[in-house]
């Protein structure tokens, strides 16, 4: 009983993946921002479900949306700095 069976591990022979082209890297990155945005703006939509109020909705939407103005502000500040 020393065989492993298909896919046990440790893999004696690994396979070797080929590198992204600059077209699959191109398409790597946007999906990435893609993902980004949506698992970002879900995590907005979850906090903005749990209010218990529209009143508490409203606050919370101008809480989120002060603070993605402020790091706009704070980043808009940083890239003058930086030339």
């Amino acid at each position: 009983m020393t065989e492993r069976t298909p896919g046990q591990w440790p893999v004696d022979n690994p396979v070797e993946l080929p590198k992204p082209d600059s077209q699959g890297a191109q398409h790597l990155a946007l999906t990435a921002e893609q993902a980004r945005f949506h698992v970002t703006l879900g995590a907005i939509r979850a906090d903005l479900e749990a209010q218990p109020s529209e009143l508490c909705l409203r606050a919370a939407a101008r809480r989120w949306q002060d603070a993605i103005t402020n790091l706009a502000d704070e980043l808009g500040q940083q890239l003058r700095n930086t030339g």
